[in-house]
């Protein structure tokens, strides 16, 4: 026996305004917090130098190369590299732009080996100014 009649039910309704603010409130919030500073590739502790100065500000950026204490070595612009390939790559720069400029920042405790393969490649490649990558004495 039935006393009442069924009556159909209707399916709830989700309210998309209010989940789309919650969204919007979170996505704000972890833009916030995110620091977008870059960090380096390759982590290297640079040499010491008394000589160290300040970079001189050029009209175009030189070529970085890495060079780390552990395998990989090289780096090329923050990828890893091989010596043969950095050759390549360096003759295929001073093609574009005859003017391009080395830099080297090795690592204390990277092969010195490497760094002759380096200088080597950018001789190869004719590059003309090479400079390393140095810190001040006592600077962290």
């Amino acid at each position: 026996m039935q006393f009442r009649a069924r009556q159909r039910r209707q399916a709830p309704a989700v309210i998309i305004v209010s989940l789309i603010d919650v969204l919007m409130v979170v996505l704000i919030f972890l833009m916030v917090t995110t620091t977008f500073r870059q960090q380096p590739a390759v982590k290297l502790v640079l040499p010491e130098s008394k000589a160290a100065r300040e970079g001189v500000t050029e009209k175009q950026p030189p070529l970085f190369v890495d060079i780390s204490k552990a395998a990989p070595h090289l780096y090329l612009a923050g990828k890893p590299i091989t010596a043969d390939q950095l050759q390549a790559e360096l003759t295929a720069k001073v093609a574009e732009n005859p003017n391009v400029a080395l830099a080297i920042r090795s690592d204390t405790e990277a092969p010195v080996g490497q760094l002759v393969k380096v200088m080597d490649a950018a001789k190869a490649a004719k590059i003309k100014a090479i400079t390393a990558y140095t810190k001040q004495a006592g600077q962290k």
